[in-house]
């Protein structure tokens, strides 16, 4: 049982980090909205198309708020919530199967 258990906990680090590294994506992305980017720079580029599948899909469920684009927030909010939620359920798992 100890290998299915460091199994869970190493799964729920990895989760962890990839979740974190895609909210300082989301940030930049959000950030690089208040200004005017170079859309030919490699790093804009690669900021926009890791964000834009995700950021599309909850523009289309959020509604119009006056030309306010919220959908990093929702997306900010449902990292933190699949932060707490799923690594700390796969962290709960693990620790109960030792």
């Amino acid at each position: 049982m100890f290998i299915l258990s460091n199994l869970l906990i190493a799964i729920a680090s990895a989760v962890s980090m990839v979740l974190t590294l895609y909210l300082y994506i989301v940030l930049a992305r959000a950030i690089l909205s208040w200004v005017n980017p170079d859309p030919r720079n490699p790093i804009v580029r690669f900021l926009y198309s890791a964000t834009e599948p995700v950021l599309y899909r909850v523009r289309r469920v959020l509604p119009y708020m006056g030309g306010i684009d919220f959908s990093p927030f929702a997306v900010i909010l449902a990292i933190y919530f699949l932060q707490s939620f799923l690594v700390g359920t796969l962290q709960d798992l693990a620790v109960r199967m030792r």
